[in-house]
């Protein structure tokens, strides 16, 4: 007895039948119906923005509740992370980048070089890859000497940057780490958009639940 073509059509589940369609539709090669997508622009900005992307990120940075600070000089530095070191009674500051080890000892100003008591951290001091001023954010990795602790472990976190390490975008920061770093990216490479926050409890938004409660970013024109 031939079998009943209906009856073999109705015992096929909806599963396979969904599964079916999926192969077939692998199989049908299309072409991109937007081959130019890429290359569009997503936000509207102003002339200000596109020429002082500094103005933008420090708009961006105050918005999640960090802070910016523009400096002209290492002097400059020095006068604004005092006054932020008397205000907030900072004692174990910590520092384990050369590079500005040699700018804070250059003014006697205190820190600490090495990881000893670091459970009792209170401020870190980093450099980082890039700004990125479309949505206030700092581009780290641990190719720096600060590695990761530094900028996770300490209740205040401060980051210095010079003024050409600024981009609008994170596709230009990502620029910038290729440009530097070639063929030997760093294994490790994320973004901090203001302090560590969490809205987890009773949709209360709590900052510093997970990382740094306070972030300073000082933007350099001259180290010297």
């Amino acid at each position: 007895m031939a079998a009943n073509p209906s009856f073999m059509q109705e015992n096929i589940s909806s599963k396979e039948l969904m599964l079916k369609k999926i192969r077939k539709a692998l199989l049908e090669r299309r072409d991109n119906p937007y081959p130019n997508l890429e290359d569009t622009p997503l936000y509207t900005e102003s002339p200000d923005h596109r020429e002082y992307p500094e103005i933008l990120f420090a708009e961006q940075l105050t918005a999640v509740s960090g802070n910016f600070i523009y400096c002209e000089n290492g002097i400059e530095f020095i006068e604004n992370i005092l006054q932020l070191a008397e205000k907030f009674n900072w004692r174990k500051i910590y520092c384990w980048e050369p590079e500005l080890q040699d700018l804070l000892a250059a003014y006697e100003f205190p820190f600490y070089q090495t990881d000893k008591d670091f459970e009792m951290a209170e401020v870190g001091i980093t450099l980082c890859e890039a700004l990125i001023a479309r949505n206030g954010s700092v581009m780290v990795s641990n190719q720096n000497a600060a590695g990761r602790r530094l900028s996770i472990f300490p209740h205040h976190h401060i980051v210095i940057a010079r003024t050409g390490q600024m981009v609008m975008d994170l596709k230009d920061a990502f620029k910038l780490i290729k440009n530097k770093y070639s063929d030997q990216i760093p294994s490790m490479i994320s973004t901090i958009t203001g302090p560590s926050r969490t809205a987890d409890i009773e949709k209360t938004l709590v900052l510093g639940a997970h990382g740094p409660k306070e972030l300073f970013v000082f933007l350099i024109e001259d180290f010297s």
